[in-house]
């Protein structure tokens, strides 16, 4: 297999010319369970971990080699094993707060950044058109692509299950401004052929979504053959419950390489002011009408946004919505930029403690 069918572009090409790449070999990360990695190159694959060297270097968690990363690496003599020396600048990255610190502290009031893949062109946000339909769900979706760099891409799956599948659409375009929507079935291989128009050869999508939305149903049917295996759906929930437990780039037998994911309980906001206007365009064209230019849209007067709410221009959820992203946007900013004294520290306690297992190891 080629670099390029991996994913390989003159993007990265002409970020290896600018580094020192000494006598290392260039991979791209497939799949990682717990601090191994399993790396692909044009020639064959190995299991990976990183070098103490790079370990050392990091300083925050997103700093980590994850899913899609393109990684400089040294193949260990006479075994499929390699060292990670370093990794490639990401052309995008997906990120979340870190599953089980929602609302939490981390250090010193700090949250984490869990990069969830890298290096994605297209994301595709799956929503099932049963009882797990939810539009504040696909907001949560879009703001994590906005911040990627990714382009975002909704599917709504399930469509079968619906006569008019066209107004779940023309409900979710209104929260989605320029963004694809597609009514697709994976039971039914309907629709599918407007989801491959997004995928393109050289290039990574990924699948996103709740737990039995059909993401690996729908990989399964863009592969041709069952494997992401899917477990019996329930009549009584339309539910389909996979058992992907980690996330896999899997290439396309026709171009394109995809990223299957586990589905997320809990998608708590990593994004930027930038993110929270991309996603509500519509609030902040109105809010230019506000009486105060730091309206907050609760009780001021002259509330252009709360008029449009009376006159039944806009849906009080999606206002709700909006207030609600925009504190956690908020919360979130203010914890994520650590001083420099403290990364210092929290570099040398590692070293102190690597130093101190080296000698009790003696």
């Amino acid at each position: 297999m080629s670099l390029v069918e991996l994913g390989w572009n003159p993007y990265f090409e002409n970020l290896l010319s600018s580094v020192d790449q000494k006598e290392h070999r260039v991979g791209r990360i497939i799949s990682r369970h717990t601090n191994i990695y399993f790396i692909r190159t044009e020639d064959d694959e190995y299991q990976g971990e990183v070098s103490g060297r790079y370990y050392h270097s990091i300083r925050e968690t997103g700093d980590f080699p994850v899913v899609g990363d393109w990684v400089l690496m040294s193949i260990m003599p006479g075994a499929e094993k390699a060292v990670i020396h370093d990794i490639l600048p990401r052309k995008t990255r997906v990120s979340r707060n870190a599953a089980g610190t929602a609302g939490k502290r981390e250090g010193k009031g700090l949250v984490r950044e869990q990069v969830i893949a890298a290096n994605i062109d297209t994301l595709f946000i799956v929503a099932g058109l049963d009882r797990e339909y939810n539009l504040r769900r696909i907001e949560r979706y879009l703001a994590m692509a906005y911040n990627s760099g990714a382009t975002p891409v909704i599917l709504l799956n399930k469509a079968d299950l619906h006569a008019d599948p066209e107004a779940f659409i023309t409900d979710v375009s209104a929260i989605a401004f320029g963004v694809s929507v597609h009514a697709i079935s994976a039971k039914n291989n309907q629709g599918l052929d407007s989801l491959r128009q997004h995928i393109h050869p050289g290039q990574t999508a990924a699948f996103m979504g709740s737990s039995g939305v059909g993401k690996s149903s729908i990989i399964n049917c863009l592969l041709g053959y069952d494997r992401q295996r899917t477990t019996a759906i329930s009549s009584s929930v339309n539910k389909g419950v996979h058992t992907t437990t980690h996330r896999e780039l899997i290439p396309l037998g026709d171009g394109g390489i995809v990223l299957d994911n586990p589905g997320m309980r809990e998608l708590t906001l990593w994004a930027s002011d930038e993110t929270v206007e991309s996603l509500f365009q519509d609030i902040d064209t109105l809010a230019v009408h506000c009486r105060f230019n730091d309206c907050d849209h609760v009780s001021e007067p002259g509330c252009a946004v709360k008029q449009a709410i009376d006159d039944g221009e806009l849906d009080l959820k999606r206002l709700l919505s909006y207030q609600k992203l925009r504190k956690e946007e908020l919360f979130f900013q203010q914890r994520q930029t650590k001083s420099t004294d403290t990364i210092e520290k929290e570099k040398w306690r590692k070293i102190q403690m690597a130093y101190r297992q080296r000698h009790k190891s003696r």
